[in-house]
């Protein structure tokens, strides 16, 4: 036997059962530049826009998270004169004072910001599933459903805020329509349990047709031999929809439901458009809230609007990287 068939005997040789060894992030970042260079090109210049528009912005928000910056210390020039900072670094004291400090406004915006996100995704999902399932039949109009269902989706977001806040207004036709019932006509936009009900009205009706339009697409998507089957098992219209329906739904559903979480939690549109940023504390949700500390007080506060800003992007990072789990593992268990 030769050196080298000797060698190559006593080498041990890879099972197939063994996985090959991971390589490191940078191995794999440079294999799938050297394959995909010319995705790489293309995604560059959008790169180095969001890194312009969104990366910069959001460094400079968390720096600002650990000063006492304000309007009065941060650094501006007028004319020809420029004014340097003069804020100074304090550390975490800006997360203290916003979560346990004297004023305490960070847990009820906080709380009132849950149950506003989990009513309206809860409600504008389930809405959106029931009109999907409704309109995903032969029916006559069927057409023409879908397109009034689709305008208040289509109609600028502004333009029907502001159409509700003169329906709900005190001498508005929703008030006017209550009292001809001989029902009681509430304070939609100055009581603060009423301006919760109001708020999340609103967003159900602004948010439904994104997710009926995306719930028909899945339904669409799902073969029509495996409801025949069904039927031919003898399922009723309940078990089709529990075992057929929704397993095909869900992967169209999973990826709603966090979209819908991402965007309500963050939704500014609806409750500043409705109520502005000084009518009530009460139906302020996080993102508002942020905004008041910067712009609805003299001086502005930057660090502690940066803070509540930098609070709810960990929120949702946190909520991100938990329901993905929960999806994966899901998805396991079915396997």
């Amino acid at each position: 036997m030769t050196v080298a068939a000797s060698a190559e005997a006593a080498t041990p040789r890879r099972t197939e059962e063994e996985p090959p060894q991971q390589a490191g992030p940078f191995r794999r970042l440079r294999r799938s530049y050297d394959q995909f260079w010319y995705a790489w090109a293309m995604c560059a210049p959008v790169a180095v826009i969001l890194g312009v528009l969104v990366g910069y912005p959001l460094v400079l928000g968390i720096m600002y998270t650990f000063t006492d910056a304000t309007s009065l210390n941060v650094g501006h020039t007028i004319g020809v004169n420029h004014i340097p900072d003069t804020f100074s670094w304090v550390g975490l004291k800006q997360y203290v004072d916003i979560l346990s400090g004297p004023d305490n406004q960070f847990w009820p915006h906080f709380w009132w910001t849950i149950i506003w996100t989990v009513s309206c995704v809860a409600i504008t999902v389930s809405l959106g599933l029931g009109l999907a399932v409704l309109l995903n039949r032969q029916v006559r109009g069927r057409t023409l459903y879908r397109v009034l269902l689709v305008l208040p989706w289509a109609v600028p977001t502004f333009v029907t805020i502001f159409s509700w806040r003169l329906l709900l207004s005190d001498g508005g036709a929703v008030n006017h329509l209550l009292g001809s019932l001989g029902l009681g006509q509430p304070e939609w936009l100055s009581d603060p349990f009423w301006q919760k009900i109001a708020a999340i009205t609103v967003n159900v009706w602004v948010g439904v047709p994104f997710m009926m339009l995306s719930m028909l697409g899945g339904l669409q998507a799902i073969p029509g031999e495996l409801y025949e089957a069904a039927e031919m098992d003898g399922a009723s219209p309940w078990q089709r929809f529990r075992n057929v329906t929704l397993p095909g739904l869900r992967p169209v559903s999973s990826t709603l439901i966090l979209l819908g979480v991402i965007w309500t939690f963050n939704q500014f549109n609806v409750i500043f458009l409705l109520f502005g940023s000084t009518n009530s504390d009460s139906v302020q949700i996080l993102v508002t809230y942020s905004y008041k500390l910067f712009f609805g007080q003299n001086p502005m506060d930057y660090a502690g609007a940066a803070t509540v800003g930098v609070l709810c992007l960990s929120i949702l990072i946190v909520f991100t990287e938990f329901y993905r789990r929960w999806i994966r593992r899901m998805q396991g268990e079915q396997a």
